[in-house]
């Protein structure tokens, strides 16, 4: 019998001008919650860099061409039952084509 954590930890790196867009439809969604607060998140900043490939429509940068972009590390804790419903308002609200998202399970403690 699997045996899956009820928790997980989301994480996705999001272009910082796309933010606190991606940051609210995550809470929207339902993850965040840590006892009686929501809408819980930690964010780092970084630079994605990324080459467009042939047949990709970038909503950065050019196809062929290494684009660096100031982006953010947002994580946040999901129960699993939300998982579907928040990657679904994460790709809405995310402005690239394809997203670096990482789903982690949790042990619980």
């Amino acid at each position: 019998m699997e045996n899956k954590s009820k928790i997980v930890k989301i994480v996705v790196f999001v272009p910082e001008t796309h933010a606190n867009a991606v940051r609210e439809a995550i809470g929207k969604a339902g993850a965040g919650k840590l006892g009686n607060y929501a809408c819980c998140s930690f964010s780092s900043k970084g630079i994605g860099r990324f080459r467009p490939q042939k047949g990709a429509h970038p909503n950065i940068g050019e196809v062929g061409k290494l684009e660096s972009v100031a982006e953010e590390r947002i994580e946040a804790v999901c129960e699993r039952d939300k998982l579907t419903d928040v990657v679904k308002a994460i790709k809405e609200a995310h402005p690239y084509e394809e997203v670096a998202l990482d789903i982690y399970p949790l042990e619980a403690i």
